[in-house]
C-alpha cells in the first residue's frame, strides 16, 4: 500500500467516524468485524477520568478514537503553547487549553474534514478560545519552526506511512527545549509479520505501529534526546479474541507468539535547548507501567 494510499484509508475511517457522532451512531473507525472506538473496547475505554469529560462537550469524547490520555502525563504548564498532531474531535486540544490557561494556546491539526468540522463545534460548545484547529497533515506542520513548547499526540503518529519526516517535523516546531509527549501503540520484541498485521488492524485501525526500538532510534535520528516509554496498557489475547477469530485465525495456537506484545505507551522525549553533541543517543529506557 502506497503512502497516498495510506492516508486515503485513514481520512475515510477517520471521516467515517466523525459523520457517526455527528449524527449520533456512534464512534467506531474500524468497521463491524472490530470493536475499536467503542465503550467496551479495551483499547480505547476509560481513558479519561470524570474531572476531564465533566469540561468538555460529549462529541469530543464520543469522537475520540486514542489510546491514551496524553494531556494527563505531559505535565502542561499555564502559559505554554501545545499542538496536538491528529486532533481528532478535538477533546485533547481543548483538555490541554484548560491546563495552560489564558495565557498559552492549544492547536490542534488534522487533515480530515469532518473532524475538523466536529472539532470547530465541539470548541464553539466548550467555550473555550484559546484554541486553534489547523488543517494538514503531520508529515508537513503548517506552523514556523521553534514556535511550539510541547507536541502531544494520541495514538496518530502509528498511522503515518512516513513516522521520520513526522517526527523531523515535530522536531522542527518545538521550541528548543520543548518536549514531546505522545501516546501511541508500540510493538514489543519479535511478532510474526502476517499475525502483527491482523493484529495492528485492531489495535490502531491500520497496521503501523512501531516496535519500541525503532521508535527510539527515529526519535533519536530527528534529533530528540531524553527518550522514554512508558508503557499505559499491555494487550493480552483475550482482549483481540473476537477480532482475530473473525478474520480466520486459530486465537490460542497464535497467543504464545503475541502474549504482552502490544502495548499503550507514553512516549516522552526532548528537543535539546542547545545543539546535540554529534553521535549522541538515546537508549531505551522503559519505564515499569503502574
Amino acid at each position: 500500500m502506497s503512502t497516498q494510499d495510506i492516508k486515503e484509508v485513514v481520512k475515510e475511517k477517520y471521516g467515517e467516524a466523525a459523520r457517526r457522532v455527528a449524527t449520533g451512531e456512534g464512534n467506531s473507525c474500524c468497521g463491524a468485524s472490530a470493536c475499536c472506538g467503542t465503550d467496551v473496547d479495551p483499547i480505547t475505554r476509560d481513558l479519561y477520568d470524570l474531572g476531564q469529560t465533566s469540561t468538555i462537550p460529549e462529541e469530543a469524547l464520543k469522537a475520540s478514537l486514542g489510546c491514551g490520555n496524553p494531556t494527563a502525563l505531559a505535565e502542561l504548564k499555564p502559559g505554554e503553547i501545545v499542538l496536538d498532531l491528529g486532533s481528532g474531535g478535538g477533546i485533547d486540544v481543548l483538555l490541554s487549553a484548560r491546563r495552560v490557561g489564558p495565557t498559552g494556546k492549544a492547536y490542534g491539526l488534522d487533515m480530515t474534514d469532518d473532524m475538523l468540522a466536529l472539532a470547530l463545534e465541539n470548541k464553539k460548545k466548550s467555550g473555550i478560545t484559546n484554541v486553534e484547529f489547523l488543517r494538514g497533515e503531520i508529515e508537513n506542520i503548517p506552523l514556523p519552526a521553534n514556535s511550539v513548547d510541547v507536541i502531544i499526540s494520541n495514538c496518530v503518529i502509528n498511522l503515518s506511512a512516513d513516522k521520520d519526516r513526522v517526527l523531523r517535523e515535530a522536531f522542527r516546531v518545538l521550541k528548543p527545549g520543548g518536549r514531546l509527549a505522545v501516546s501511541d501503540v508500540v510493538v514489543r520484541g519479535e511478532v510474526p509479520e502476517d499475525i502483527q498485521k491482523s493484529l495492528l488492524l485492531w489495535v490502531g485501525c491500520i497496521a503501523g505501529a512501531l516496535r519500541d526500538t525503532d521508535y527510539v532510534a527515529k526519535l533519536n535520528a530527528a534529533g530528540f534526546t531524553d527518550v522514554t516509554m512508558e508503557p499505559t496498557r499491555v494487550y493480552n489475547i483475550e482482549d483481540a479474541r473476537t477480532f482475530l477469530t473473525g478474520q480466520g485465525l486459530d486465537v490460542d495456537a497464535i497467543a504464545p507468539l503475541v502474549e504482552g506484545k502490544f502495548m499503550s505507551a507514553f512516549v516522552r522525549a526532548a528537543k535539546p535547548a542547545a545543539p546535540p553533541v554529534v553521535g549522541q543517543k538515546s537508549s531505551l529506557n522503559v519505564l515499569k507501567c503502574c
